[in-house]
């Protein structure tokens, strides 16, 4: 279930009794409910982006929950799904700031593979009810996922959208760290992020750790 490369670091989690209180509250739900994303998809950023290949943690809150949208991504929707508002506005940013331009999906593995981990911090959604699954286990398990990268002696980026995500800000070592915070790129928050350069802060930062940049460019797939 847990992707090799995080089972080191991760493992232990699975068997404490939260988790075993998690499963079986979430093995209910889709008993009775639609459950997204699907069961083989829940750890897909884990899977993506493996933990000795982290480069930048990118946090979001909740999957997306309507049908199709969510494969175990933040921010990124399948091949084929209209763009959410807060991706529309992220490709509005990246336009803008980096001159890339607006691809024709939100699909981010592009962004997953060269070390981009899109970590949400409840991985499961009801279909149609917005964080009916927050409370219930999720965020320790994906506390637990930012202490494992925070506490690699090789540095990484952790970006934070948006006063949930920034709460997780005790969580890292800041001293090794970077942290790059800002404002939600959801409408409700998006004339504070819209011109806040996120991209340009993450870019410089990466730099200085020595690694090599990320290409944000997400590939047109056609119709």
């Amino acid at each position: 279930m847990l992707p090799e490369s995080w089972q080191a670091v991760l493992g232990e989690e699975l068997d404490k009794p939260y988790f075993q209180e998690l499963t079986e509250f979430v093995e209910r739900e889709r008993a009775g409910h639609k459950v997204f994303p699907p069961r083989n998809e829940v750890f897909s950023a884990l899977e993506a982006t493996p933990y000795d290949r982290v480069k930048v943690l990118l946090l979001g809150q909740d999957p997306y929950h309507g049908e199709g949208q969510a494969h175990g991504m933040c921010f990124s929707v399948r091949p084929g799904v209209k763009t959410p508002p807060s991706l529309r506005n992220v490709f509005k940013e990246m336009r803008e700031e980096l001159g890339h331009p607006i691809p024709d999906n939100g699909y981010l593995m592009p962004w997953a593979r060269q070390g981009v981990l899109l970590l949400n911090a409840v991985l499961t959604v009801r279909e149609g009810e917005a964080n009916s699954h927050k409370g219930k286990g999720w965020e320790k398990f994906t506390d637990a996922v930012i202490r494992a990268v925070s506490q690699r002696p090789d540095p990484a980026v952790f970006v934070l959208w948006g006063n949930y995500a920034k709460k997780k800000l005790p969580l890292i070592d800041t001293d090794r760290h970077a942290v790059v915070q800002g404002a939600h790129p959801s409408p409700l928050s998006a004339k504070l992020f819209l011109g806040s350069r996120p991209f340009t802060r993450i870019d410089k930062a990466i730099a200085d750790q020595g690694h090599a940049p990320i290409d944000w460019r997400i590939p047109d797939i056609g119709a």
